[in-house]
């Protein structure tokens, strides 16, 4: 599958201000009136990796500029001073924003090692915060907006005595109802039908409400997705399935990039997955960064003149930008070849 990496890469980079001088990555982005947007995950430290999210804006979905000089989410909004906001995903539903965000009260002290997952430490907190082990869970949540920067609290989407995130909406109502793919860590084991972590699928009237959720695609090609898998992107919708690009990760913790196609009208029912991965680590900046080596972690993408946008993390260092034509991948997803 032919995917091309922007020249440019990565085109969003630390610096600038204060709150996101360390790391910026795994960004969300949308296309509203012919402009696209996108929403950074940052970080100022990493000992404690406390992250905010930030505002940018681009005529031509390469060049991006702040909206704003000052985060628009941050924890202490939230009511968590000492925690992190983290992997944003934005839809627009029916004239309003919302924005998926994963959320740790509690941030923690990365130490990069070159080599894998960084190393990890729990920082001290005041007035009796990281005491609890619910402190140093991921919970998921949605936010809405009517105008990207003014946010408003909607609901947990996810228990908070699991870790749970890669919580992503549909962008439009199926059958009525509200539709969110998440990933429960916890969810492992035969009465869960799945033995690594992995996709679920669930629904809600009103986004406060959800259903159980069901299990919808598992780790099945152990040479890239033996660890876990995640869904990455917002599903992009076409006339052949709603188009939905995941991360596995393999034993050595390297991040790469699968696609499936689910049914318009079913989204439970798989009608075609890649075997192969259509993206893995090649560039320097996929490879090598502040934070964990070989990652490529989509969390937006957007679809202008036929062409799909891929924003994807790398390294947890930057953001970086490649294309393809939407249908030439939605027919290599339905038709993949032998490899």
């Amino acid at each position: 599958m032919q995917i091309t990496r922007h020249p440019n890469n990565p085109i969003v980079v630390p610096g600038g201000y204060d709150w996101r001088k360390v790391t910026v990555f795994n960004p969300a982005v949308i296309i509203d009136n012919d402009k696209f947007y996108m929403i950074e995950r940052t970080a100022e430290s990493l000992t404690p990796c406390k992250n905010f999210l930030g505002l940018l804006e681009s005529e031509d979905g390469v060049n991006f500029t702040h909206v704003k000089d000052e985060p628009i989410v941050t924890p202490d909004m939230l009511g968590f001073p000492y925690g992190s906001v983290q992997d944003p995903r934005l839809v627009k539903i029916d004239g309003t924003f919302y924005l998926n965000y994963a959320l740790r009260p509690c941030a923690m002290s990365y130490y990069p090692t070159g080599a894998g997952v960084p190393a990890r430490s729990i920082p001290e907190y005041p007035d009796g915060w990281g005491e609890q082990e619910g402190h140093w869970l991921t919970r998921s949540s949605i936010l809405k907006s009517q105008n990207l920067l003014d946010w408003e609290f909607v609901s947990d989407t996810t228990p908070l005595d699991i870790n749970d995130r890669d919580n992503i909406l549909f962008p439009e109502k199926i059958n009525g109802k509200f539709v969110l793919l998440r990933r429960p860590e916890e969810y492992v084991g035969e009465q869960y039908g799945t033995e690594k972590a992995a996709m679920w699928i669930t629904y809600s009237e009103d986004l406060i409400h959800w259903e159980e959720p069901k299990l919808l695609i598992k780790g099945e090609n152990p040479e890239w997705e033996s660890r876990k898998i995640g869904g990455s992107t917002p599903p992009i919708k076409t006339d052949k399935g709603w188009l939905v690009l995941y991360h596995g990760v393999d034993e050595e913790i390297v991040y790469r990039v699968g696609a499936v196609l689910l049914d318009l009208e079913n989204p439970e029912k798989v009608i075609a997955r890649t075997r192969h991965f259509i993206m893995e680590p090649e560039a320097y900046y996929e490879k090598f960064g502040f934070q964990i080596p070989n990652v490529i972690f989509p969390t937006g993408n957007v679809v202008k003149d036929g062409l799909l946008y891929i924003y994807y993390g790398v390294t947890d260092t930057a953001i970086a930008l490649a294309t393809v034509p939407l249908d030439d991948l939605v027919e290599y997803i339905l038709n993949e070849p032998a490899q």
